[in-house]
């Protein structure tokens, strides 16, 4: 079957989600034709339409969460074959400083914002078909839904973070937030043989956190300070993944963690930009670690496809059980930008 075009979703304007139709791009022979199945409305994405990630530009035709089938595959791919289902990683060059050091996430000549000759940003992850490079797709289990394959690019961040976290089997560890990140964090940790204990406020949220089988502490009803010292005999968590963008939360993980030698990760993003309000003198005699991360490179990828298709991480819970056509894009962001929904999958290739 020959592929012309592809049919993709993009965002002109705050508040404005539309589709459009393009030639597709044409194949290398290190590329693969992507049948596009799936992709999730990522924070990232519902927030731009709200307006408040405009740095981003438009017009965006985004998408970074989503899987699909290898529909064909150039002369020099080896490694995939038509009927394959595969996840998006980054896009990555494999020549540059970064990538030949492992660092694909930091790759030089792969930026989202980098116009296309038609003059659209990003990877059109919104999109009944698109042109990939093998190295940046990752074979998945046939038997994993669509939508839970798309988790591979979000837990892929997560790995990156849980590894500069340096968990430790039995070790405590409290997760600020029981949204989509803060869940699967927590799933994350727990893959690590650490004791998990989430905080959160939404009732959504919190039965979300309790049917995964976590210990949860209703922030509405108790001083989570106070729990997490009951429940760790008084010493706090040995790391908290501080998964909600706000001052109240980043400042909180310090009371969290135990006297001497906490790590606090700060895994979420906020806009406008949460601040952290605490003593350098307590970070200084507390010898407390912060640590940051952002993206993931290709062994996280690699990593979580294995989590993912051996089902030691579950996103089954985390994904939105109305799901919308590409042509209902609009409403499809109106829907993933209520507080307190997971993931919202947009279906690319069904009518």
């Amino acid at each position: 079957m020959s592929i012309e075009q592809m049919k993709f979703a993009y965002l002109k304007e705050k508040g404005c989600a539309l589709t459009g139709v393009r030639k597709i791009p044409d194949m290398g022979p290190d590329d693969v034709l992507v049948k596009q199945l799936v992709c999730n409305i990522c924070t990232t994405d519902y927030g731009q339409w709200l307006g408040l990630r405009e740095h981003q530009g438009y017009p965006m035709a985004g998408g970074h969460e989503g899987s699909g089938i290898v529909e064909a595959v150039g002369s020099g791919v080896k490694d995939l074959k038509p009927g394959d289902h595969v996840a998006v990683a980054y896009n990555s060059c494999g020549k540059c400083e970064a990538c030949r050091r492992g660092h694909e996430g930091q790759c030089t000549s792969a930026d989202y914002k980098n116009l296309t000759e038609d003059g659209y940003r990003g990877n059109f992850g919104f999109a009944d078909y698109n042109v990939r490079s093998a190295r940046n797709l990752v074979k998945m289990n046939p038997e994993l839904p669509p939508s839970e394959a798309a988790f591979l690019e979000p837990l892929a961040t997560v790995c990156k973070g849980i590894s500069k976290l340096r968990l430790e089997p039995q070790e405590t560890v409290v997760v600020i937030g029981a949204g989509t990140m803060g869940l699967v964090n927590a799933q994350a940790a727990k893959a690590k043989n650490c004791r998990v204990i989430v905080t959160e406020l939404m009732e959504k949220k919190l039965q979300a956190a309790r049917d995964m089988g976590f210990e949860v502490i209703d922030v509405s009803k108790e001083d989570p300070v106070e729990k997490v010292k009951e429940l760790t005999d008084q010493k706090g968590a040995d790391a908290v993944i501080v998964a909600v963008g706000n001052t109240k939360a980043n400042t909180q993980a310090a009371e969290l963690v135990k006297e001497l030698d906490g790590r606090i990760l700060m895994f979420a993003a906020g806009y406008p930009a949460p601040e952290i309000e605490l003593d350098s003198n307590v970070i200084h005699y507390r010898r407390m670690e912060l640590i940051g991360t952002f993206g993931a490179d290709m062994k996280d990828f690699f990593k979580a496809a294995e989590l993912l298709n051996t089902g030691a991480v579950d996103v089954s819970k985390l994904v939105e059980p109305e799901k919308f056509l590409l042509d209902d894009i609009q409403k499809a962001y109106e829907h993933a930008s209520v507080p307190g929904m997971y993931r919202v999958s947009v279906l690319l290739n069904e009518e």
